[in-house]
């Protein structure tokens, strides 16, 4: 497809009330990422010319997308003066000679379900689809193919409200439609908007060609509350699991693990029930059981769980991650942690097994400091190793031993324990009986 044909504007600037939350609704999250990236990496697919026109809270909104993109223009709506759908288009100066106009709300679009409107030529072509219950939706009378006009429910006669055909709110326009007709709208109504739907009934009388084009709700979905954001989730990790088990990738009972849009697999992987993987995750030739988390890490040729944490910045690779194990920032190459262990901000070299309990103690209260652990390194049960501290290869840690020393030299043992004392019939003493 070729992308210089199209300009795509998304009108991104309204408050969203009815999300009744302090927080721009375009920036609520779906599945790791604010809606409004969902819509403009589809529309990259589309277009190299994209506007994101923004209002309510535009440099948040504004900073948040150039952390992802770099090449959007942001045009900022005079709301005060020009509100509504139509004010959002008054400083628009598209590129191309059609103009593709979405909505920052609807993350589900991806660029197959906009190709209809790349396909069809005519003046305007404005989205439909049918609803069972069109209750609460604007409704459009179609005729010979050509949509005759759009009216809001509170204005509908008892014919109208019969009709199932409603607006889905996106638009394709000519440019010469843009530049004719934005500059002609009114706030002329009750709640003193510019309207882009009057765009319709004005060049209806100017009897240009404005074809309707039905597409699929899912996609076209808009999100007014949380419980729309809830249900839009739901329907993204669909297509989010459905994709990698296309790609061969195993998943037990998909519908409990949450998966997102950045995460990675690669070769053959098992995913069992009840697992969240999250961030920047690549995961290859691995097995992750039941009820583990996954945050921004690497995991390569490695089994890791049930009831494992791999927090940020963790690369582990031919390794076993154990049962409630939890490591943070740390790189583990051909380990053994089988169970109840913390390693942070540590460097583990192949070889090496880590018993129940040990604990990297790398943080003092002010700074964190490194745990460096060498080659065929046995760390016995219930060790603590107070970092800095690096242990170099073929070394023992006796159980229930505290490393406090900042090198543990290659081929040694390493023993801190208090001697063992036993009082005879202290049970009965203190007690008093016996």
């Amino acid at each position: 497809m070729n992308k210089n044909n199209i300009s795509i504007v998304i009108l991104a600037a309204g408050q969203g009330s009815r999300m009744k939350s302090n927080k721009a609704k375009v920036l609520h999250s779906i599945c790791g990422k604010p809606m409004l990236y969902h819509i403009i990496k589809a529309s990259k697919e589309l277009s190299d010319d994209i506007s994101v026109v923004i209002a309510h809270q535009k440099e948040k909104v504004q900073e948040e997308m150039q952390n992802y993109f770099d090449d959007i223009n942001f045009v900022i709506q005079d709301a005060d003066n020009f509100p509504g759908t139509g004010g959002a288009m008054k400083n628009i100066k598209p590129k191309y000679e059609r103009v593709l106009v979405l909505n920052g709300d609807m993350p589900l679009i991806d660029a197959s379900s906009l190709q209809g409107f790349i396909d069809t030529d005519a003046d305007i072509i404005m989205s439909i689809f049918d609803l069972q219950n069109p209750d609460g939706y604007g409704r459009v009378k179609i005729q010979n193919n050509q949509v005759q006009y759009i009216v809001e429910q509170k204005d509908a006669s008892e014919d109208e409200l019969k009709i199932s055909t409603v607006n889905a709110g996106v638009y394709a326009f000519s440019k010469a439609v843009i530049e004719k007709y934005i500059p002609l709208l009114s706030n002329d109504n009750a709640q003193k908007e510019y309207y882009l739907t009057d765009v319709i009934s004005m060049a209806k009388d100017d009897n240009l060609d404005i074809k309707p084009l039905l597409v699929d709700e899912e996609y076209f979905k808009g999100v007014n509350s949380k419980k729309d954001l809830s249900d839009s989730e739901v329907i993204m990790q669909d297509r989010i699991k459905l994709h990698w088990m296309r790609e061969g990738v195993i998943m037990q009972l998909p519908s409990t693990t949450y998966i997102e849009e950045s995460v990675k697999f690669i070769g053959e992987c098992i995913i069992e029930n009840g697992c969240r993987i999250t961030g920047d995750t690549l995961i290859q030739n691995s097995h992750i059981k039941s009820g583990s988390v996954i945050e921004d890490s690497i995991v390569k040729n490695s089994d890791v769980g049930p009831l494992a944490h791999l927090r940020p910045a963790s690369n582990i690779e031919d390794t076993h991650i154990g049962n409630f194990v939890e490591v943070k920032k740390s790189t583990l190459r051909g380990v053994k942690a089988g169970h109840l262990s913390y390693l942070g901000d540590a460097e583990i070299d192949e070889g090496t097994n880590i018993g129940a309990g040990t604990i990297t103690c790398n943080y003092d209260g002010i700074n964190k400091y490194k745990t460096i652990i060498g080659k065929n390194v046995f760390i016995g049960s219930d060790s603590q190793l107070v970092a800095p501290v690096t242990i170099e290869d073929d070394v023992m840690i006796a159980a229930g031993t505290t490393v406090t020393s900042q090198k543990i030299e290659k081929g040694v043992l390493a023993i801190s324990r208090t001697k063992l004392r036993i009082v005879k019939d202290f049970y009965y003493t203190f007690f008093g009986k016996k």
